[in-house]
């Protein structure tokens, strides 16, 4: 099984690495890697939906 971030397309063999972030929006299970959950850290906490990053 892979996964990929669903921000910048970056792939991880397995399961989601610990590193990486989850999110539900709309009902639509997101995963997000490292890099990109740290840049986007504000929008993640604040909850807003990927389109407003």
């Amino acid at each position: 099984m892979t996964v990929s971030c669903d921000f910048c397309g970056r792939r991880a063999d397995g399961d989601a690495p610990l590193t990486w972030s989850t999110s539900l929006e709309r009902g639509r299970v997101r995963r997000y890697c490292d890099e990109c959950s740290r840049a986007n850290l504000r929008s993640l906490e604040a909850k807003l939906d990927c389109e407003w990053w």
